[in-house]
């Protein structure tokens, strides 16, 4: 390993504060029931770097997972409310493990049920993050995992990957370590030989030609959530370390196991990154020419005058993609009007519909503070 990767393995073994995250398959027996010896493995680990001074958040995955003994169900539920009452189901389960196993220790944990909409929507996650902050100030272990219960199909995480990254942003984090059953990302199929361990990442030109395959029966997360939770979080300036919930002490001490993916400078705010890496959007507004320059190249407000249609069903506040004469999505962005509502602005300047339907609509249908310019493969 090169000079520079140990440094930067440094700032996972000097970190004040990080983000763990563990994957269902590292948790759970092949029948879907929690593991008690792997959850205390994983707890030992995480204990001891909490004895050393370092802050903690543990976002943990298996709460459908840990319902699937208890309900009976032989594999993980594929519609929705079946999902959601096995996470009710589960959910207490995984927490009370957690609270016993961290009680060896005289540690509390505090439950963190986060939706996407959490990480979206300005109030929500500001009090997340005090929340996040005082649970930590306390010296008590979050353990983070998505409200499965009242998630929706349209806006959910769909994998705690992301969801860890957004956590890490939010806690202002030194580092984020993904724990799964895969060691490391590797330039081929790891189960054939010639296949090598890809130690560090610093940028997305050591992944060409890299073919992320997908993930287990148990969970929902592939490589490819998380290498794209990497760039999420390494784009907020947090280094990350990928590779197997057996590896995690040695991970977590800076060794050099799994993939480390080096952070970048960028610092955007936390809804962006929601934005642009985990939303999708409910609707999309198409953009004449001089729009599109106005939102990209100005980075100004959306208004409704350069708007020529809208499609989809949203509400206020929902994430729209902005695509322009290209026919492909330019930026995403939470709308300030129902769909409903959109129609009878377009092409009509604020002041206009400001005379003719009063002065609540003297305003932008996008304000730029959220709006994200999409990369051509974000979408």
């Amino acid at each position: 390993m090169g000079e520079r990767s140990f440094v930067g393995r440094d700032r996972v073994r000097s970190a004040a504060r990080m983000v763990v995250k563990v994957g269902s398959s590292s948790l759970t027996t092949p029948q879907g029931m929690i593991d008690v010896d792997r959850v205390d493995a994983l707890v030992d680990v995480l204990a001891a770097r909490r004895q050393t001074g370092t802050q903690v958040v543990l976002v943990s995955s298996g709460a459908i997972a840990a319902g699937l003994g208890p309900l009976g169900l032989r594999a993980r539920p594929k519609d929705l409310a079946t999902q959601q009452a096995a996470a009710s189901v589960g959910q207490g389960v995984l927490i009370a493990r957690y609270t016993s196993s961290f009680a060896r220790y005289g540690l509390r944990v505090g439950q963190v049920l986060l939706t996407a909409d959490d990480m979206m929507r300005r109030s929500h996650h500001r009090n997340a993050q005090r929340t996040l902050a005082r649970l930590l100030e306390l010296g008590i272990v979050p353990v983070v995992n998505e409200n499965d219960t009242v998630a929706t199909d349209e806006i959910r995480f769909g994998d705690n990957d992301r969801l860890a990254a957004l956590v890490a942003h939010l806690t202002h984090a030194d580092a984020m370590v993904l724990l799964s059953d895969v060691d490391a990302l590797y330039d081929g199929d790891p189960r054939k030989a010639g296949s090598a361990r890809i130690a560090e990442v610093r940028g997305p030109e050591d992944l060409e030609g890299v073919e992320l395959g997908s993930g287990g029966s148990v969970g929902t997360g592939g490589m490819v959530t998380k290498v794209q939770a990497a760039k999420i979080a390494t784009g907020a300036g947090v280094p990350v370390v990928l590779t197997a919930a057996a590896h995690a002490a040695h991970a977590l001490a800076g060794a050099d196991v799994g993939t480390y993916f080096h952070p970048g400078g960028r610092h955007p705010g936390t809804r962006l990154l929601w934005l642009a890496h985990a939303a999708t959007g409910r609707g999309r507004l198409h953009l004449d020419g001089g729009a599109v320059a106005a939102v990209v190249e100005r980075r100004m407000s959306l208004l409704p005058a350069g708007v020529l249609k809208v499609e989809g069903d949203f509400a206020a506040g929902d994430p729209v993609d902005l695509y322009g004469p290209s026919g492909h999505p330019v930026a995403r962005g939470l709308v300030n009007f129902d769909a409903g509502e959109i129609p009878d602005l377009l092409g009509r300047s604020t002041r206009e519909l400001a005379s003719a339907l009063g002065p609540e609509y003297e305003r932008e249908l996008i304000h730029r503070d959220d709006i994200v310019i999409l990369e051509p493969h974000v979408h």
